[in-house]
């Protein structure tokens, strides 16, 4: 339970940087593209994990949390071509990857332990 725990508020935490990150390059950058599908993944994670909370099965949690590894995955994509084409600073990318990292750190030690106790 406790790693379940660190997870909601990690990516809760994220979705909240994903949010404030899509303001900027909306507002500072004017970047509507990219930001856009940066929001709904990034956002997603968290989502996902919320929804885990009330699976109807060990399958159905294992699947939600699948989600939101493949939404991390997809969120590493577009924040390294924001990086890549210059709307992202080195220090602004290595901040957040680095916390998308975590999380998908945090993801993948959560299903291989659940994938374990099968």
């Amino acid at each position: 339970m406790n790693k379940e725990n660190k997870i909601l508020i990690n990516s809760k935490n994220f979705a909240i940087r994903i949010i404030r990150l899509y303001q900027y390059l909306n507002e500072e950058k004017k970047e509507h593209v990219l930001s856009k599908q940066l929001l709904r993944c990034g956002t997603s994670i968290g989502a996902n994990v919320r929804e885990s909370i009330n699976a109807q099965s060990k399958a159905d949690f294992m699947s939600k949390l699948n989600i939101a590894l493949k939404e991390s995955n997809e969120t590493e994509y577009w924040l390294e071509l924001l990086y890549e084409t210059n709307y992202l600073t080195k220090e602004q990318y290595d901040s957040i990857i680095n916390d998308n990292n975590n999380l998908t750190g945090t993801l993948i030690n959560i299903l291989k332990t659940l994938k374990s106790t099968e």
